[in-house]
């Protein structure tokens, strides 16, 4: 018989696992395990050890920023994007987040036998595109076929190499107390288009992709003022980011849930499904650690950018609580922000 003292009381997540599951790709709490315990130790050096977005490295005088990244989104196309905007620009902006101007891109493709041909030329000129927007050159890569139900129609690995201005120090692990933290626009927009396109969801107004480079932006922010922090909010969405720059920092970080912009109908559909808009994935936005001093004329520049015009201040790095994010609410009490355990919505990017 159960004891009743634990008859009502929740299990605790299963951190370990004998095969992967879906959340080891969340961005979350079973992903940052799988690197700690498997890949750091494996392939450990200075440079990966830092886990930044890009690897910054020095070459005969030249700083160069390099990255890599897999995409799987399904379904291929959803409101204000397809997999191959999506490739191109998450690329470029993991550049963009090291203050680097993105340059090249090599891009590798594996395709399922039987997926269609007219699909698979909207995304190379999706992706033709994106890369022309975005100022990039796709400069070699790479062709896989496997044959039918080995995988989900179409997979796209992309590296980029960008060039990182001289005396530029962009990292996940400078945040400062005193900092000011700057986020650039409304959250959850791109995993709340993947998913109700996905799931055949219909709600009064679509809810577009914020799929978008951000290197202008970036470039903007770097020329106005001092910026220590730099991070996309793609998978897992803001509160992961915030969770992995207090770490990396260990630095203590405040937020404020009356300050972060959340669109009426993401916020309703997310409502509705139960999720937490901070934890939702974003493709076009950004969320910086900047010195005080320079905030005011960081957060002006950025305004001018399409890409920033909706930015706003949303919390400060503080020297208390080190290694801890912290959520202020809106009636004045205080939410720990922390890794999720679980992939909330899986094959979003």
């Amino acid at each position: 018989m159960i004891d009743k003292e634990f008859a009502l009381s929740c299990p605790l997540p299963v951190t370990h696992h004998k095969t992967v599951v879906l959340g080891h790709g969340s961005g979350g709490r079973l992903t940052s395990q799988l690197i700690h315990d498997l890949f750091l130790p494996a392939f450990d050096n200075p440079t990966l050890r830092k886990l930044d977005d890009q690897a910054v490295l020095e070459m005969d005088g030249a700083r160069i920023a390099f990255t890599t990244d897999s995409f799987v989104v399904t379904p291929l196309f959803f409101p204000g994007g397809d997999i191959g905007k999506l490739a191109v620009y998450g690329t470029v902006n993991d550049l963009a987040m090291s203050g680097a101007k993105p340059l090249y891109l090599s891009a590798a493709f594996i395709m399922e036998e039987g997926f269609s041909i007219e699909e698979l030329t909207q995304v190379t000129h999706s992706m033709a595109e994106a890369a022309r927007t975005a100022g990039v050159a796709i400069v070699t890569g790479d062709t896989k076929v496997v044959n039918r139900g080995s995988a989900d129609k179409l997979f796209i690995t992309t590296s980029g190499v960008g060039l990182v201005p001289a005396g530029l120090s962009i990292s996940a692990s400078n945040a400062k107390p005193g900092d000011v933290i700057i986020l650039s626009g409304s959250i959850g927009d791109h995993g709340m288009a993947v998913f109700s396109t996905r799931e055949g969801l219909e709600f009064e107004s679509a809810i577009m992709s914020d799929t978008a480079p951000l290197y202008a932006l970036v470039h903007a922010m770097t020329q106005a003022g001092e910026v220590h922090v730099l991070r996309d909010p793609t998978r897992g969405g803001l509160a992961t980011s915030l969770c992995e720059i207090s770490s990396t920092s260990n630095a203590g970080i405040e937020v404020y849930a009356n300050s972060i912009p959340v669109r009426e109908d993401v916020k309703g559909a997310c409502e509705i499904l139960g999720l937490d808009p901070l934890f939702v994935a974003n493709e076009g936005k950004l969320v910086a650690m900047v010195a005080e001093s320079s905030a005011d004329a960081v957060l002006a520049a950025m305004r001018r950018v399409r890409e920033g015009r909706d930015s706003v201040v949303i919390g400060h790095v503080v020297a208390e609580h080190p290694a801890m994010a912290l959520l202020k609410t809106e009636i004045g009490g205080s939410r720990i922000l922390d890794l999720p355990f679980s992939e909330q919505l899986p094959r979003i990017c």
